[in-house]
């Protein structure tokens, strides 16, 4: 029996993520197991998931997920390389292989492209182009192209994760054999494709209250139907609360915050009135969107460079069926990592524990009693 990883949001479940576990199944039999590592109730561009990680892992699971489990925060509000190599750490452990899906679909392709990127020539010229004042995705196009390297596979954002992917798994030595999908339609496409849609475009008809429902797999419906929508917009006045609070040194230890980062947003926050202002007047070329998110989000949650530099000492169920109950045995068996059923004594469990209670101000919405599992932690396929 195959036991295949995926690292993934489902932000939320939708036909081209049905279309995956299909995929693999149908490559390597009905008996392959398929072990999901899902962002919980915040995600890799910044914000809160759409729906509760416990709507998110119940639908994965009734659509043919065997193990859900959940991706620590630290790993999840990491960048692309600190996603995809916390998902790899933890899946090495379980799996035999790790599919995702990605553009080009070409392993080899991606493995050069992930070897030229650990080489200590590329380090050289990246801190060349970085020291001319561009961004860091200009930087590492640049710096790849200076080598005489392919860049093609660092244009499109599912080809960027997937040499992510495969750097994790030969920095790590990991056992993983990589598996990339050829993923159709756009990653971003705000127009869902009737096949092959985007998350991005199943939240906003969501966000919008327009008919969603022919983009997800009939069975996951159910946990969507009635789910709390929860979005950055609600909870807006609760972050700039924290912002305009926070003190010099809390903004000092914040994540992405170096060359002086940190001490732009920490202005822009006690000049501007609004998320999107402060995001503004901290951008440059060189400073992403998504990068300033993620750290404003980690300000609001209390989430400090050292938090993400640190590595969990656990990793929380959030789903399983049978077969999962086997490799979740298996895994404990061998000791490679604990569970949780009970209270832990440990500081990551209060960060975890700190983000939870956080999440459900993002939605003006309570979750339907009877929907979740008591410790709203571990849902168990009936």
């Amino acid at each position: 029996m195959k036991i295949i990883g995926i690292i993934c949001e489902y932000n939320p479940f939708h036909l081209g993520h049905q279309k995956q576990f299909d995929l693999l199944r149908q490559q390597y039999g009905e008996d392959c197991a398929i072990v999901c590592l899902m962002s919980g109730n915040f995600v890799q561009r910044g914000t809160p998931a759409i729906f509760d990680k416990a709507y998110r892992a119940a639908a994965a699971a009734v659509c043919g997920a065997d193990l859900v489990l959940e991706l620590p925060v630290t790993y999840a509000l990491s960048s692309a390389e600190g996603f995809a190599a916390g998902g790899v750490r933890i899946l090495s452990q379980m799996c035999d292989g790790l599919c995702f899906g990605t553009e080009n679909g070409n392993v080899e392709s991606l493995m050069d492209t992930a070897r030229a990127l650990l080489s200590p020539e590329f380090s050289q010229q990246l801190h060349r182009q970085l020291d001319t004042g561009i961004s860091f995705p200009a930087a590492r196009q640049a710096a790849l192209a200076t080598m005489g390297a392919d860049t093609s596979l660092l244009r499109c954002a599912n080809d960027i994760l997937a040499v992510e992917y495969c750097k994790a798994i030969v920095d790590q030595n990991s056992p993983l054999q990589p598996i990339p999908i050829h993923r159709e339609g756009s990653y971003h496409a705000e127009i869902p494709d009737a096949q092959n849609p985007s998350a991005t475009s199943v939240r906003q008809l969501l966000l919008a209250e327009k008919p969603w429902q022919d983009f997800v797999p009939e069975a996951a419906r159910q946990h969507f139907e009635d789910a709390p929508i929860h979005d950055l917009s609600q909870g807006e006045q609760a972050i700039l609360y924290r912002l305009k609070t926070m003190t010099d040194a809390e903004f000092e230890a914040l994540p992405y915050g170096a060359e002086g980062l940190w001490r732009k947003l920490m202005r822009a926050s006690r000049e501007y009135a609004s998320l999107e202002e402060i995001i503004t007047a901290t951008k440059s070329k060189r400073y992403t969107y998504t990068r300033l998110s993620r750290m404003i989000l980690c300000a609001f949650l209390g989430i400090t460079a050292q938090d993400l530099q640190g590595k969990p000492p656990y990793v929380r169920v959030l789903a399983f069926r049978e077969q999962g109950r086997a490799i979740l045995k298996q895994a404990r068996e061998q000791g490679q990592f604990p569970h949780i059923g009970e209270k832990m004594d440990d500081p990551y469990w209060t960060l975890e524990q700190r983000c939870d209670r956080l999440y459900p101000l993002f939605s003006e919405a309570s979750p339907q009693k009877g929907i979740l599992s008591k410790d709203r932690r571990i849902w168990i396929q009936p």
